[in-house]
C-alpha cells in the first residue's frame, strides 16, 4: 500500500478538535486505499487545501490527475462539489475523471499551479466574469438553496445585539435586503459556485483557465462578487473606495448583470460576514485580525453602494 504524508499545514488543523484530529489519523490510509483502488501513482509533493488532501498522480494509463479527499468534520458546503463538477462537464471548469462521494474523494483533471493572483485585479476579474457565463447553468434538485441558507442567517442577524461593533443602519438595511431576496423567485435556482476568487481559477492546457473548489448551492448569479472583492483587498491601498468599485463594476458589466441586484447582495453579504465574526468572539475582545476583517467588511459595503 502506498505510504502518504499529509502535509504539516493541513496536520496542524489537529488543533481544531477531536473531530478534526480524527479525520487526519484515518487520512494517510483512506488516500492510500483510494490510490490502490483506483490504480493510480504519486508522481509529485503533496498539497493540501484548508480542510482537504491533494495529491498529484498518474492514472494506469499515464494520464496526469490529481486525487483530492476533503474532510467530513463540519463539511456541508462540500457535499455537492462532485455533483457540480460533474454538471459543468469540464466547461469553465476542472473536469472531474472519477468520484466517491461516501469517502468525500475525487480524481480531477490536474490544471497548472498558477492562478488569477498574478494578474492585474481588473484583468482578472473581466476573466471571471466570463466564467460566470458559463458556470451559471440550470441548478440540479440536491442542491440546496440560496433563499434557506440567507432566512437562517437572516434570523441570526435580527437577533445581533444593538451593541455589537457594527453599524446598526446596515445591520436593519441587511435584513430588509434579505428578507426581500428571500421572498424572490430568482434567489434560488442557477447553480452558483459559492466562493469563486482569484485563487479558485487556475490556468489549464486545456483552456486558458479554469474554474475549480466550488462551494455549489441553488441561488442566484449576482451572489457571486463579494469574494472578488474582499481578496487581494491589501492591494487596493491608498484607492479603497474606487479600486473596489472598479471590481464590482468589471465583474458586472462583463457579466452583464443587474447592477442593483447584484449591489444588494454584497452589502448583505459583507454584513453576514461580519456577523458570523461578532458571533465567533462572543465572550472576549475583538482579535486584531477580527477588528482588521470587520473593516474590511463594512468598507465594501459602503463602497458599492456610495
Amino acid at each position: 500500500m502506498n505510504r502518504i504524508e499529509v502535509p504539516a499545514g493541513l496536520l496542524a488543523q489537529a488543533s481544531r478538535g477531536e473531530a478534526w484530529a480524527g479525520w487526519l489519523d484515518r487520512l494517510p490510509r483512506l488516500a492510500a486505499e483510494l490510490l490502490d483502488e483506483w490504480e493510480l501513482v504519486v508522481d509529485d509533493t503533496s498539497r493540501h487545501g484548508f480542510c482537504s488532501l491533494v495529491l498529484p498522480v498518474r492514472t494506469a494509463s499515464g494520464r496526469p490527475a490529481v486525487l483530492k479527499v476533503h474532510t467530513d468534520v463540519d463539511a456541508e458546503e462540500s457535499d455537492h462539489e462532485h455533483l457540480a463538477l460533474q454538471h459543468w462537464h469540464g466547461q469553465g471548469a476542472v473536469q472531474l475523471l472519477r468520484a466517491d462521494p461516501h469517502r468525500r474523494a475525487m480524481l480531477l483533471e490536474r490544471l497548472h499551479p498558477e492562478d488569477l493572483t498574478g494578474l492585474w485585479d481588473l484583468e482578472a476579474c473581466e476573466i471571471v466574469a466570463g466564467l460566470y457565463g458559463r458556470i451559471h447553468v440550470p441548478a440540479p434538485p440536491p442542491l440546496r438553496t440560496l433563499s434557506s441558507y440567507v432566512e437562517r442567517w437572516n434570523a441570526d442577524l435580527e437577533q445581533l445585539p444593538r451593541e455589537a461593533p457594527l453599524p446598526r443602519r446596515m445591520v436593519e438595511q441587511a435584513v430588509s435586503l434579505s428578507t426581500a431576496l428571500i421572498a424572490d423567485d430568482a434567489t434560488d435556482g442557477t447553480m452558483i459556485h459559492g466562493d469563486l476568487h482569484y485563487e479558485n481559477v487556475l490556468a489549464a492546457d486545456r483552456e486558458p483557465w479554469l474554474v475549480i473548489d466550488p462551494k455549489p448551492v441553488s441561488g442566484d448569479p449576482h451572489y457571486e462578487l463579494a469574494p472578488m472583492l474582499w481578496n487581494r483587498f491589501d492591494e487596493l491601498a491608498g484607492d479603497v473606495r474606487d479600486g473596489l468599485r472598479r471590481r464590482f463594476h468589471t465583474l458586472v458589466d462583463g457579466a452583464g448583470l443587474d447592477e442593483d441586484r447584484a449591489r444588494d447582495w454584497v452589502v448583505v453579504r459583507m454584513v453576514h460576514n461580519a456577523m458570523w465574526t461578532v458571533h465567533d468572539a462572543v465572550g472576549r475582545d475583538l482579535t486584531s485580525d477580527e477588528r482588521t476583517w470587520m473593516t474590511v467588511c463594512v468598507t465594501i459595503a459602503k463602497a458599492v453602494q456610495e
